[in-house]
């Protein structure tokens, strides 16, 4: 029997183990084929042109998001080199393009994104790329949609609207999350940064005690086809 297949979609590397790592680790134990698809390597902004520690970091950041997704048992990683903070200079079927190349091999039931109202914005269009890559017609693989937030962006879009509708009891792979988070020496900060591990913790602990779990993962449905 073909094995269900999830395919995580993400501006930046970290982005999809902050979002759903947690996830993703369980889905994994359940059977599930799990693929990731990152557009950009996120370190450009720090920089004003490429130069040499710009191309070093991007080399480290490729390693540790390989590792990392590796660590949650995902198959494959597709990357991109989107310009970081920049996906607005890109026409947007240029990105929907991109998707449907990798969706087309992998055939995803599934797929985890970005919350359309994040402060970023790369994760907004990557957002509208997958609502508009993936509408429900009748061949279309990809019948549930959820989206995830990111610490550090997902908070900061003020006024605050993420408003989870679904909830994964991630209370046996949150070690896993934060392991495979632990790789992006580059990415994490130190507590109370709220890309730290602690925040992390403490954030799925946060969402588990509101639903009853040791911890979770939340999420909003964007569309189920059943």
């Amino acid at each position: 029997m073909k094995k269900k297949r999830v395919l995580i979609i993400a501006a930046h590397p970290d982005d999809e183990i902050l979002g759903c790592g947690g996830t993703i680790a369980r889905l994994v134990n359940e059977g599930y084929e799990a693929y990731t698809l990152i557009f950009g390597k996120g370190v450009g902004a720090r920089y004003d042109s490429r130069n040499e520690n710009m191309e070093k970091e991007i080399k480290i950041l490729e390693n540790e998001m390989e590792t990392a997704n590796k660590a949650l048992g995902v198959k494959k990683v597709f990357s991109f080199n989107l310009p970081d903070n920049r996906f607005d200079s890109i026409p947007l079927l240029d990105i929907v393009k991109k998707i449907e190349e990798v969706k087309n091999k992998i055939q995803p039931c599934l797929i985890f994104t970005h919350y359309k109202e994040d402060l970023n914005i790369d994760h907004k269009i990557t957002y509208e790329s997958v609502i508009t890559s993936s509408r429900p017609l009748e061949n279309e693989s990809v019948k549930t949609i959820y989206c995830f937030e990111i610490l550090s962006s997902t908070e900061w879009g003020y006024p605050i609207r993420f408003s989870p509708t679904v909830f994964f009891n991630i209370s046996s792979s949150l070690e896993k999350k934060l392991q495979a988070l632990a790789y992006y020496k580059l990415e994490l900060r130190k507590f109370p940064h709220p890309r730290s591990l602690k925040a992390v913790e403490m954030n799925a602990k946060i969402w588990g005690v509101k639903v009853g779990f040791a911890a979770a993962e939340a999420f909003e449905l964007v569309r189920s086809v059943i």
